[in-house]
């Protein structure tokens, strides 16, 4: 059932919205015999494609939650994660990539690297995934795979190199030219399934030899043996210009570029071949864990079923089985009816279910090697979570969570929908990490927060359909925080006498602006005039201080407090005592620090025809938007903007009405900025009034 490990891929592939990531997979899948007919995403069937399982993502032509799969080329078998475009779920192609091994990154040749692109390579970049790009939709009016590649090079730092040509583009696209083996390939059948190799068309014949000068000029830098034939204008092996392209691109110093139109089925096939040549086996990637018991000294992984137990559980899933927990294994095999330790909680778990994942569907199995992706049921436990055999106390790094930036309030409308909203917010903040809630301790309100209004409406929507909760919705709320913006003393004693032994605490120091980090304590003292066992106390007193500012009520940021002096009571001192006069302290310094209102600014790119460019351009300055820069691009233009969030609420329909639908945008986190004056005078009196009205 299992292949040898180093035929095994685990690989992602990652786009910028509506490249065609689950076109690609359907395709990848029917001719690997996993699915034997192609859905289209919005399909006219009513079935929609095989990865877009979820009743929302067939309806909006997105996908929205990652999907595993896998299936087998050649002697090769592929583990396939498909991962959502937008931004708002970018927490599913987070966890994708610390998982795998490798990764496609899938470009639109009329687009090229847009802003989610963008995005994906920071973190392929963040986890060092090694990735090859397929330059999609080569049949598209406009289409260009050669100034993609370009960009490739100039926006996102990559040494892209085109392991193929287009046999013509936009309608007269026909096939592709192989560089590696100099033949041309056309792509016949219904589906694109019987590859024909026929002799370079001679219009392509210079461009081809060119092209191939290239691809050996930059696979020489990883094969000595390939630069000495380039030198002596000898003919290149095919196999040494292969293991150099995969020397290369293993390091991420090369990125090998495919061709094609997953649409038309063209150029799948070679693809597929690219990720069996050019993408790491597991045992091609070094994984690295901490040891808990031994100050989390860095423990190198082997890939070796022998080894104890090393398995990191990256995505839940509320399934009608219960829990489903995907999980990675990296060193020893996790199986059916085997007990682990997990790393966080130090329980025992035992696994009873453990499955395959294709999609929605499930295949029971006994075991999961190590190197490959599964799933089990029935064990309480939250993502990021790891697994580890008795002997074996060692933990992976945990993977990067973006902090949620909108907020809504929500309320249900009758006591079954109550039940039923709580049991869906449970559920929700379990499997993802970005979507938070809690209820507002003034208002009494439930808030619910994520990374943009289409994560919120999503979230929304489920809980009405799968729970059958009947919610009523407040407006968006930012996410504001308040810092200070200059140096403030503080000296306060508390002190407190109420029969029998008292409270007494003296903290002497300052506190400073330090946007690097969200809070820095340091502790100055010298001569034990705070006794070494109540610091701690000190700085958790200062930390609670955090999650509300004393100005404006909004969490606090950027703050550095530094102790230097202070005084004990030997019997009156508690921890208690010196935790209240860390807040008193905090409380005395923060309005003499000068605080300001923070809020979040969003990167926002929209895509436009030209001839609305200026229209476009209005609305963002309309909005407080600062315009970072623009570029042509065919008929198109892309419009990069920096915006505040509370400024972006509604403009998707502001947009599409202004362009007759012909525009589009994505908007991401981008940083926290101060609110001019006039704009946090509203705010703060919007949120006093809100306290008030207790909405």
């Amino acid at each position: 059932m299992y292949a040898n490990i180093e035929k095994v891929r685990n690989i992602g592939i990652s786009a910028h919205i509506d490249s065609g990531k689950t076109t690609l997979t359907e395709r990848i899948l029917y001719l690997t015999k996993r699915i034997h007919k192609i859905h289209e995403v919005r399909g006219k069937d009513g079935v929609g494609a095989t990865m877009d399982s979820m009743a929302l993502e067939k309806e909006r032509g997105i996908t929205i939650a990652s999907a595993a799969t896998y299936c087998e080329w050649g002697e090769n078998e592929i583990n396939i994660i498909d991962t959502p475009g937008h931004v708002d779920f970018t927490i599913e192609v987070e966890r994708a990539l610390r998982v795998l091994d490798g990764a496609v990154m899938v470009l639109c040749a009329v687009g090229g690297v847009q802003s989610q692109s963008i995005t994906v390579d920071q973190q392929m970049k963040r986890y060092n995934v090694p990735c090859i790009a397929f330059i999609n939709k080569c049949d598209r009016s406009g289409a260009n795979p050669f100034r993609v590649i370009n960009q490739l090079k100039e926006k996102l730092g990559h040494n892209a190199v085109a392991l193929q040509i287009p046999i013509g583009l936009e309608a007269d696209h026909k096939g592709i030219i192989d560089l590696i083996s100099m033949k041309a390939l056309y792509f016949e059948g219904e589906f694109g399934d019987k590859v024909r190799e026929d002799k370079i068309p001679d219009v392509f014949a210079e461009t081809a030899r060119q092209k191939r000068e290239e691809l050996i000029d930059a696979a020489s830098m990883f094969s000595d043996k390939l630069t000495e034939l380039a030198l002596e204008d000898q003919d290149v092996p095919e196999d040494l210009l292969i293991n150099a392209i995969r020397a290369g691109a293993l390091k991420r110093e090369l990125t090998p570029v495919f061709m094609g139109s997953a649409y038309k089925n063209k150029g799948v096939q070679p693809l597929l071949d690219g990720v069996d040549r050019y993408l790491p086996s597991p045992t091609d990637v070094e994984n690295v864990a901490l040891d808990i018991d031994n100050d989390e000294t860095p423990v190198k992984l082997s890939c070796s079923t022998n080894e104890p137990l090393v398995a990191l559980a990256f995505k839940l899933e509320e399934g009608k089985y219960g829990q489903l927990t995907y999980i990675r294994v990296y060193q020893g095999e996790l199986k059916k009816g085997d007990t682990a330790i997990n790393a966080r909680t130090g329980q025992t778990v035992k696994f009873g279910r453990v499955v395959r994942m294709h999609a929605d569907q499930m295949e029971e199995i006994d075991r999961i090697p190590a190197g490959y992706i599964g799933a089990f049921f029935g064990i309480d436990c939250v993502s990021g979570d790891s697994f580890t055999s008795k002997s074996n106390k060692i933990s992976m790094t945990s993977m990067y969570i973006p902090k949620p930036v909108i907020s809504l309030a929500v309320q249900a409308n009758d006591i079954k929908s109550e039940t039923n909203m709580a049991k869906a917010l449970n559920r929700f903040t379990k499997e993802d990490p970005t979507f938070t809630t809690f209820i507002n301790e003034e208002t009494g309100d439930t808030l619910i927060s994520g990374m943009g209004e289409l994560h919120l409406e999503v979230y929304l929507e489920r809980m009405r359909r799968e729970y059958n909760a009947s919610i009523s919705v407040g407006e968006p709320r930012v996410a504001y925080r308040e810092t200070i913006t200059r140096e403030s003393t503080f000296d306060y004693t508390h002190k407190k006498q109420t029969g029998g032994a008292g409270q007494f605490g003296r903290i002497a120091g300052f506190i400073e602006p330090f946007p690097e980090e969200e809070f820095v304590f340091e502790d100055r003292i010298s001569g034990g005039v705070i006794p070494t066992h109540f610091i701690p106390a000190c700085e958790k007193g200062f930390k609670e201080c955090m999650t509300k500012g004393p100005a404006f009520k909004y969490p606090v940021t950027g703050i550095k407090v530094t102790i230097n002096d202070g005084a004990s009571h030997s019997v009156d001192s508690s921890e208690m005592a010196f935790k209240a006069a860390a807040k008193g302290a905090f409380r005395q310094a923060y309005n003499k620090a000068a605080p300001v209102l923070l809020e979040p600014v969003m990167k926002v790119v929209v895509e436009t025809p030209s001839e609305f460019q200026g229209t476009v351009m209005g609305t963002l300055t309309q909005r407080r938007g600062i315009i970072v820069g623009s570029q042509d691009e065919g008929a198109s233009s892309i419009i990069e903007a920096r915006v505040p969030l509370a400024e972006m609420f509604g403009y998707t329909t502001v947009l599409r009405s202004l362009t007759q639908g012909k525009a589009q945008f994505t908007m991401e986190f981008f940083t926290y900025k101060q609110v001019p004056q006039s704009i946090a005078e509203e705010v703060i009196k919007k949120n006093e009034k809100a306290t008030k009205t207790g909405t």
